[in-house]
């Protein structure tokens, strides 16, 4: 097997496996990194890979929200209401080829990243102590 194929599995199985908490891990993960590729190249003119990448930053927050139980915990209203602000302030910057707004976009997410990597870190370290309410 070459080396894509043997990468492609790995990352199909880690999906494929991964927990709900990690799973929303990769997916902000994800998120981050798409929202500095689209504002790197929109940057350097390329609205082409810029446009891609927004739409891919945009695919996720999609998931985000769809998968999000408004009933698990208190600030699911609020979380909702960020990814709705986020997939606005994404379809906008797009359209506008606004790096500015990609920039502003991942400057919100990049700390909401950080704070279900640290929820999910003590889920793995204390089982059973904390809901994530996040994932259906």
């Amino acid at each position: 097997m070459t080396s894509p194929a043997l990468r492609a599995r790995y990352l199909t199985d880690s999906v494929s496996t991964a927990s709900p908490a990690r799973m929303l891990v990769m997916l902000y993960d994800r998120l981050v990194l798409d929202l500095a590729h689209a504002e790197t190249a929109l940057r350097a003119g390329d609205r082409e890979s810029g446009s891609a990448r927004a739409q891919h930053a945009q695919e996720i927050i999609l998931e985000l929200r769809a998968s999000l139980d408004l009933t698990a915990w208190d600030g699911a209203d609020g979380l909702a209401q960020i990814y709705d602000f986020l997939l606005t302030e994404l379809i906008g910057a797009n359209v506008a080829g606004d790096a500015d707004r990609i920039a502003a976009a991942k400057a919100l997410v990049t700390p909401l990243a950080q704070a279900w990597r640290e929820a999910a870190a003590s889920l793995t370290a204390a089982p059973g102590t904390l809901a994530l309410g996040a994932v259906g």
